[in-house]
């Protein structure tokens, strides 16, 4: 195991609330909120894409239930982390991050279940498609985030 020098280590500053600020400043994040809209956007587009092209009520329910596995939990994320408990220390924040992606699972798979339950006739192909490209909104986010504003 290799030795540093103390010379190779550089101390660690903190940013002061001008730099933070300048930083958020530049780097702008996306609103939760924006992504759910268009995972909502997205998931009514597939439901009705699988109707247009297999004519069947059936596909399209399950596309939908796929859809809302998504949809659902990932508004309960955005609750959760935009809320008031969310501006608390960076500690807490960190851990408010992990329950609420918890909760997000849970839901996830709890809308899952309960459409194996209430759909006779469930599409579970449908319902992987529907879920996987409502999903994918996540990385289109990525290009719609807001611009730096100039410094």
């Amino acid at each position: 195991m290799a030795q540093f020098a103390d010379s190779d280590v550089e101390e660690f500053t903190p940013l002061t609330a001008e730099q933070a600020q300048d930083l958020r400043t530049r780097n702008p994040s996306v609103s939760p909120w924006l992504v759910v809209l268009g995972q909502v956007l997205i998931g009514t587009i597939v439901v009705l894409a699988a109707w247009l092209l297999t004519h069947s009520v059936v596909v399209a329910m399950s596309c939908a239930w796929g859809a809302v596995a998504v949809v659902l939990p990932a508004s309960l994320f955005a609750r959760g982390v935009t809320g008031r408990f969310a501006r608390a220390s960076l500690g807490s924040a960190v851990a408010s991050f992990f329950v609420w992606e918890l909760a997000k699972i849970v839901a996830a798979v709890g809308v899952m279940y309960l459409a194996y339950r209430v759909e006779e006739n469930l599409n579970w192909l449908a319902m992987l498609a529907g879920l996987v490209l409502t999903m994918k909104v996540y990385w289109l986010a990525l290009g719609f985030r807001p611009k730096a504003s100039a410094v």
